[in-house]
């Protein structure tokens, strides 16, 4: 159901292309290329199959996990919808 000048399925199109963003954005974080035999961060030796199972990785699991608690996501809404400006 929408409202005023918007067709019907348009919020869900927004939250559909913030889901589709979010997900192209993850990807495109992902490790690439071969995988480092030691931790690029504390030199610890990466485990076989660690490698194995995430082409490109260049950290270790307890390297990667501190790295994982720094990421800061963004509050803003680009696309601009009526209940992002009402907040």
């Amino acid at each position: 159901m929408a409202g005023g000048w918007t067709r019907d399925g348009a919020v869900q199109d927004q939250i559909d292309d913030s889901v589709n963003d979010a997900v192209s954005a993850a990807r495109s974080r992902l490790p690439k290329g071969p995988s480092a035999e030691e931790c690029d961060e504390c030199g610890e030796p990466i485990p076989e199959r660690r490698r194995a199972a995430l082409p490109g990785v260049r950290t270790c699991v307890q390297c990667q996990s501190t790295a994982d608690t720094k990421i800061q996501h963004s509050a803003y809404n680009r696309r601009g919808s009526k209940d992002s400006q009402l907040k």
